[in-house]
């Protein structure tokens, strides 16, 4: 006979769960002493905020490529951690969600911070359901595995009353689970061979969930024998070694205009694994809905997802590493489109030299400082906001899986996935890229790093404003101009309060030796890159854009 709690670590070790995030809470004590004793196998890592914990557990499940394990209470902890299953949900990230709940006896009677987890988190996850029985807690927890891994990957829900988690009951665990991947028909690669050996000017753009470092790998190798140009979709640009001579850039926001141009006038485009989402598409624009004018292969392992937004020519239902086992015996002529394939090389080479802003430090030589100084497995994440374009930009993903970034443009999400990605790869190199307004969402979480001895490296962005929505506001409103000013404190002394290593660089010159100082520290560290107001994008100012917008209203 165990507890509901006790039964419930175990099927969370049973399924190969090492790391769950969370904040406690009294609507699931049984399970907490349930991992009592399993400590030394399964660590509960307690974070300050759900929010925190939520975008922990999504990169974990990003980097893994297994589910990332969150722990909610009951009402306020279950909203505050719904941000970082929305992240999971569109970033097609596997997840499995545990929410505490009242007893039986007193749902439906609006009880002390009772919700609808049906009501509220149906919409953004894949499966969502309450365990009223103590004894069915393996079956459900196995359900909730495998239906975060089939087909395209994502986010599960279980709530769980407390009366449930407290009875006891004797019952076998479920075995691991396993994973259905779909694989595409023999007369689909027929198809897709004719197609491609007719294209005059095709493209491959590789994106979206469920993608491993050999299939990863094959497919890098396949494009690459095939003489064929490649992108990769909104931050996905890890899936692809960008030093490859097939790699054209990623297909994202600030897109290079020749990147984007060439993807318009593709008569084939191959589309392995993304879903063609608004930001990958600059607006549904590159590709138009529904019928596009490229011939489109799409690849995709949710067979939902093919045929929603695009008709494509040929839709096949696969997995990654199915579809790219499967394109081994594809041959087609190189030779034939190797010098379009050296231009757009070419093209993204020219775009990734960096470009002066205005101030004194020039980010766009931090970055490619980074870019030559930190090791081939070092992992960069990063929240939402301007900032990121210069990473997008002008850093070189060398390795599967060394991005860690939201594709739903969810702010807040650098630091927290920094941590989770320290605790699953304590020995690689992990830095965080964060917005001043980014950062604050969840700064907090550096305590977490602290508690946890996370040496993570912040970069810290400090232009003193919500920089996106200014540069909106300077577009569509010109001098017309609130509710974008932050006030900042000293960030550099914020990562001191921690017990952490912190420095103030104003100029280029100072921030490789603040960078090795704090690589040298071994502790969490910030670095704050205070930034001129004025670079508001990798291509133009704020000035610009005003001066742009006044013009066109004359």
């Amino acid at each position: 006979m165990r507890h509901g709690g006790r039964i419930l670590a175990d099927a969370l070790l049973a399924h190969g769960v090492k790391l769950a995030f969370g904040v406690p809470g009294e609507s699931y004590l049984p399970v907490l002493d349930g991992f009592y004793d399993l400590r030394d196998r399964l660590r509960f890592v307690v974070c300050r905020q759900e929010g925190g914990a939520s975008y922990m557990a999504e990169a974990c499940g990003k980097l893994s490529g297994q589910p990332g394990v969150l722990f909610v209470t009951r009402g306020p902890g279950a909203t505050n951690g719904a941000i970082g299953v929305h992240t999971a949900f569109q970033d097609s990230t596997p997840m499995v969600v545990l929410v505490g709940q009242v007893g039986g006896d007193f749902v439906e009677r609006e009880a002390f911070q009772e919700i609808d987890y049906r009501r509220m988190y149906g919409p953004m996850t894949k499966w969502v359901a309450q365990i009223d029985r103590t004894e069915r807690i393996p079956e459900y927890v196995s359900h909730a595995f495998h239906t975060a891994m089939a087909g395209r990957p994502g986010p599960v829900l279980l709530a769980l009353p407390e009366d449930m988690l407290f009875a006891e009951a004797a019952v076998a665990d479920a075995p691991h689970y396993k994973v259905v991947r779909p694989a595409p028909a023999p007369g689909d690669m027929r198809a897709l061979q004719r197609l491609l050996a007719d294209a005059q000017r095709p493209f491959v753009l590789v994106g979206g969930g469920g993608w491993s470092r050999p299939a990863c790998d094959a497919l890098r190798a396949w494009v690459e024998a095939s003489g064929l140009p490649a992108g990769t979709s909104f931050r996905s640009q890890d899936l692809f070694d960008n030093r490859s001579p097939s790699y054209a850039g990623d297909v994202g926001i600030g897109i290079n205009p020749k990147l984007a141009q060439r993807i318009r006038e593709a008569d084939v485009l191959l589309v392995v694994g993304a879903r063609l989402g608004e930001m990958t598409t600059s607006g549904y624009s590159l590709v138009e809905a529904p019928l596009p004018r490229q011939t489109l292969i799409h690849v995709h392992p949710g067979a939902e997802e093919l045929g929603r937004v695009y008709h494509a020519t040929l839709p096949i239902n696969a997995d990654p590493a199915q579809f790219v086992e499967a394109l081994a015996g594809v041959k087609l002529d190189a030779a034939r489109w190797r010098e379009t394939t050296r231009q757009a090389r070419a093209e993204y080479e020219a775009w990734t030299e960096p470009r002066p802003i205005p101030g004194k430090l020039q980010y766009a030589e931090v970055v490619k400082w980074l870019d030559g100084a930190l090791p081939e497995d070092a992992i960069v994440a990063g929240g939402a906001g301007n900032f990121s374009g210069w990473v997008h930009r002008y850093f070189r993903y060398k390795g599967f899986r060394t991005q860690l970034g939201p594709t739903n443009g969810s702010m807040g999400y650098g630091l927290p996935a920094a941590v989770a990605a320290k605790l699953l790869a304590p020995q690689r190199t992990v830095i965080a890229v964060c917005g001043d307004g980014d950062f604050l969402m969840t700064g907090q979480e550096l305590a977490t790093a602290a508690h946890y001895g996370c040496a993570v490296i912040v970069l810290v962005v400090n232009n003193g404003m919500y920089g996106t929505i200014r540069m909106h506001q300077e577009r569509e409103y010109p001098e017309r101009i609130l509710g974008t000013a932050l006030t900042n404190p000293d960030f550099a002394a914020y990562a001191r309060a921690f017990g952490g290593y912190g420095e103030v660089v104003e100029t280029t010159a100072q921030f490789a030796p603040a960078f090795e100082h704090a690589r040298a520290s071994g502790k969490p560290a910030i670095i704050e890159l205070r930034m001129d107001p004025e670079a508001i994008t990798t291509g133009t100012t704020l000035s610009r854009i005003r001066a742009d917008a006044l013009a066109r209203r004359r």
